[in-house]
């Protein structure tokens, strides 16, 4: 049955997924899109200004709005984590629980459980413990060991309940076999905070990991004769996060790696942002006090501690400051992490709810939502 369009806009711009298209209109039915036509003749159609885009997808979100998941590793927290993020433009994400004691991390998984179905909940990222002491970052020393028993039965739990899984491991920090295991379970494993030879990180996606965490970062660098776990990145097919605040990673040096890879549409944005995004300038962590010193988030050694960024200032700045294409930058922050992570994730426009399709303004300023666009424009 063809559904009856009670409202149309005319963008100047359309992000479709894929491309960034002109004179385009969107037909709207029962507050979602249910067609695409070219707007050209189209009489009564709703202007736009600027680039109207589906929401942002986050694969790395620590915190938000004050709430931290380490500390809040409840549904309730990850309900408020998505709610700060949502404001600016991040319409899915997976909260991510860090390096922690084995209850912080059954009580994670036991409250991923619990929210199933919450708006922008696409499921866990569990970063660590398994990881390098050597490139551990932030994570506490005291946390970190090889991977157990524990976290491949908490990793079973969830993938039996159909929620998507982002593990980030170490190669060294895992036993042969272990990371097959878990990528036959169906959870994306992604290797970072680890500081071992490219062959090693080769032999590790070979096994059946698919993705790097937040490249460059974490992880040992890409040197004339030894490409570490960065060059093995770079050089690969796998899927790698990038944190794009100017800050984490030298602008040159973002543009630099997705110029090199050798397939498209394998690098994504993550925010890695912490409680402080819609929040406070400080938050604690393993007790210790985090705080926001001219747009970093250093810890008591003075270490970086997660980004205080937005997957909006990230695309914004991919774009005006790296030089990417902003059709690119797009795909990076919507069209590739929705493939990756799977989760039913739609990265078109077509059957999408208008509060999840953003408006970017000519600076590629997240500005509203396409609901908000139809309740400001409405007689």
């Amino acid at each position: 049955m063809t559904q009856a369009i009670t409202d149309w806009l005319c963008p100047e711009r359309l992000f479709d997924g894929q491309t960034l298209r002109s004179g385009m209109a969107l037909g709207l039915s029962g507050g979602r899109v249910a067609t695409v036509v070219p707007a050209a003749g189209l009489a009564g159609g709703r202007a736009v200004a600027g680039t109207i885009s589906p929401g942002f997808v986050d694969l790395q979100v620590n915190g938000g709005g004050d709430v931290l998941m380490n500390t809040t590793p409840t549904s309730a927290g990850m309900a408020a984590i998505a709610a700060a993020h949502r404001r600016f433009g991040t319409v899915a994400l997976l909260p991510t629980v860090i390096t922690d004691a084995p209850e912080v991390l059954d009580a994670a998984v036991a409250a991923a459980l619990e929210a199933v179905g919450l708006p922008g909940i696409l499921g866990l990222h569990i970063e660590g413990p398994h990881l390098s002491l050597a490139r551990r970052g932030t994570h506490a020393a005291r946390f970190v060991r090889p991977m157990d028993a524990v976290t491949v039965t908490q990793v079973r739990r969830l993938r039996d309940a159909g929620i998507a899984v982002m593990i980030t491991v170490a190669p060294e920090g895992v036993q042969p076999g272990q990371i097959a295991a878990l990528a036959a379970m169906g959870a994306v494993v992604s290797l970072g905070h680890s500081d071992t030879t490219a062959e090693s990180a080769r032999a590790a996606l070979d096994e059946g990991a698919t993705c790097f965490t937040h490249l460059f970062n974490a992880m040992s660098p890409m040197l004339s004769r030894s490409p570490g776990v960065t060059g093995a990145c770079i050089n690969s097919q796998a899927y790698a996060g990038i944190i794009c605040d100017g800050h984490h990673v030298a602008d040159e040096m973002v543009g630099l790696a997705i110029r090199a890879r050798p397939v498209p549409d394998r690098m994504f944005l993550v925010s890695d942002a912490m409680s402080t995004v819609g929040g406070s300038d400080r938050f604690t962590l393993y007790g210790e006090e985090v705080r926001l010193v001219d747009g970093r988030l250093v810890n008591a050694e003075g270490s970086l501690a997660g980004a205080h960024v937005t997957m909006a200032l990230s695309v914004a700045r991919l774009i005006r400051v790296v030089g990417i294409a902003p059709e690119l930058a797009l795909r990076m922050a919507v069209t590739v992490p929705a493939t990756l992570i799977g989760a039913g994730l739609q990265a078109g426009v077509m059957g999408r709810d208008l509060a999840d399709l953003i408006v970017l303004d000519a600076d590629w300023v997240v500005t509203g939502t396409c609901a908000d666009a139809t309740n400001g424009l409405a007689a």
